[in-house]
């Protein structure tokens, strides 16, 4: 899959462009929750919390268009749609990692 997304209009930073692409807190959520494997709408929208469904859908655009999550639509009835993170998606693992360490080093310093 080819990411959409204008390679040109990316900042030349690249810690800019990697915030451009996953800086949301509904992005990062969504990667979260999509890094233990394939997910269904309903799934993601109680796992990542009080999002409405409107924005859940457009930053799963957003992340389809940008080559990060896949979107399986399978023909049944009712129609059944499955998100996962595609290869370029889970090379952020890392990055989700290092952030899960952190947030977890934080919290044990400044737990009162």
């Amino acid at each position: 899959m080819e990411a959409k997304t204008d390679v040109n209009a990316l900042p030349a930073c690249p810690v800019e462009t990697t915030l451009t692409l996953i800086g949301s807190k509904w992005k990062v959520l969504i990667l979260r929750d999509l890094i233990d494997g394939k997910k269904r709408f309903g799934e993601l929208k109680r796992s990542v919390g009080s999002v409405s469904q409107k924005v859940l859908t457009a930053q799963l655009r957003e992340m389809e268009a940008d080559g990060l999550v896949i979107r399986t639509v399978y023909a049944e009835v009712p129609p059944r749609v499955e998100y996962e993170l595609s290869e370029l998606g889970m090379t952020l693992k890392p990055i989700l990692d290092s952030l899960w360490t952190w947030g977890e080093e934080y919290k044990a310093r400044y737990a009162k």
